[in-house]
């Protein structure tokens, strides 16, 4: 989100903001992946159900970038169409519903402990 605001006010440069979160794209699919599978083999079904529609975003964003691109974020074609405020709202929702998860699992660990 800092990242993107920095872009939008100007401070820093479209390639030099788009190869930054370029770089955490693939470990974010991976690690999402990874939790939502382990939530599927630990049984834990609420918690599958909350996580696949958000792995499955991740993993479809990936795959679509299109040939040519740098990456999901593309430095030629974010300031195009209201690419940036797209990307801006995306990473928005995803520190929302990261919150949320981090309150879940945090009120699961501590009713286990008790």
């Amino acid at each position: 989100i800092i990242t993107l605001s920095d872009l939008e006010c100007d401070y820093i440069n479209a390639r030099s903001c788009c190869s930054k979160l370029n770089k955490w794209v693939v470990p974010e699919v991976i690690g999402h992946a990874v939790v939502t599978v382990l939530m599927l083999i630990s049984l834990h079904w609420f918690i599958f159900l909350l996580n696949l529609p958000v792995a499955t975003w991740n993993i479809y964003r990936y795959i679509m970038v299109p040939s040519g691109n740098m990456g999901v974020f593309d430095p030629t074609e974010i300031h195009n169409r209201g690419q940036l405020k797209s990307h801006m709202k995306e990473a928005m929702i995803k520190l929302g519903f990261h919150l949320l998860c981090f309150f879940m699992y945090l009120y699961r660990l501590v009713s286990k402990l008790l």
